[in-house]
């Protein structure tokens, strides 16, 4: 309109057969083209006005993560004074702590820690909230750490399970297979397990990195999933590490993942009975190198 094009102009532009399209209210894609993601995340900032961030589902794909739910609305965080509506594929949240944006694919998106548990506040199931985390962890996004002090900074309701879904991840665990373990090793009444370590051996040369280690005993947990494992050269690896868990005189026990969820009292009996063979037999000279540090 500043440009001269008249409303009339604009409503008869997009309408069925016309040259434009309109997405939102007063925000018009100069094209008949369905919109692409880029365009409707443009859209719902437009929508939100200045200082409005992307959150959420849409923001967390826009960081690199795959492994998540499809996205639905677009979440648009707004300053907690501004008076802007949800409307058609946009959901609209003021609030008095509008985080720091970066662009994103020219979008401004909030932090992932902020967008986690955006996220979150919104999925129902434990396994999907965890699968989050533990992808942003893996791909060195933001720090469990980090996940956690925006939980009590949002105070939200809804925030339950996502604290519950993080407390193995605090803890080392950096999936929802080691995460189930985790709790698993909890209930054992065994002594303290580190998750994702890297084992060296008395020459200091890497044996491997055990999804969990009792260092007390130097006893390696191994979750190996079948079907990770099928291919000959996941295979051979698998093989060529216990082969070196053998030569250091390291105890080390496999659990398929389905095991700790089917049969959880089955898994505990395998690790106390592991755990007794270890201690049975002198602790080898191996040593503890936490990647995380």
């Amino acid at each position: 309109m500043a440009l001269g094009v008249s409303r009339r102009a604009i409503d008869r532009r997009c309408e069925p057969g016309g040259p434009w399209r309109r997405l939102l209210r007063g925000i018009v894609l100069l094209s008949r083209a369905e919109p692409s993601a880029r365009h409707l995340l443009r859209a719902a900032v437009l929508h939100g006005r200045d200082d409005a961030v992307v959150t959420g589902l849409w923001a967390l794909r826009c960081h690199g993560l795959r492994r998540i739910p499809e996205p639905g609305e677009i979440h648009v965080l707004v300053p907690d004074a501004r008076r802007v509506l949800s409307r058609d594929f946009v959901l609209v949240e003021r609030t008095r702590r509008l985080p720091r944006s970066s662009l994103r694919q020219g979008v401004p998106v909030a932090p992932v820690p902020r967008a986690i548990v955006d996220a979150a506040r919104r999925l129902n199931g434990r396994d999907g909230i965890q699968a989050i985390m533990a992808e942003a962890l893996q791909r060195r996004r933001c720090t469990p750490e980090a996940i956690e002090r925006e939980l009590v900074a949002a105070a939200h309701a809804g925030a339950a399970l996502p604290r519950e879904a993080l407390v193995p991840l605090l803890g080392g665990a950096r999936s929802v297979a080691e995460a189930d373990a985790w709790r698993l090793w909890q209930r054992s009444g065994l002594p303290p397990c580190q998750w994702n370590v890297k084992i060296l051996d008395a020459e200091g040369r890497h044996i491997a990195t055990p999804d969990g280690w009792c260092d007390e005993v130097a006893l390696a947990w191994e979750i190996d999933s079948r079907e990770h494992h099928s291919a000959d050269d996941d295979f051979g690896r698998t093989l060529a590490r216990n082969a070196r868990y053998v030569a250091a005189g390291v105890v080390v026990l496999q659990t398929l993942p389905a095991w700790l969820r089917s049969d959880p009292d089955r898994v505990i009996a395998d690790l106390r009975a592991a755990y007794a063979t270890a201690l049975a037999r002198p602790r080898p000279a191996v040593t503890v190198e936490d990647l995380r540090r």
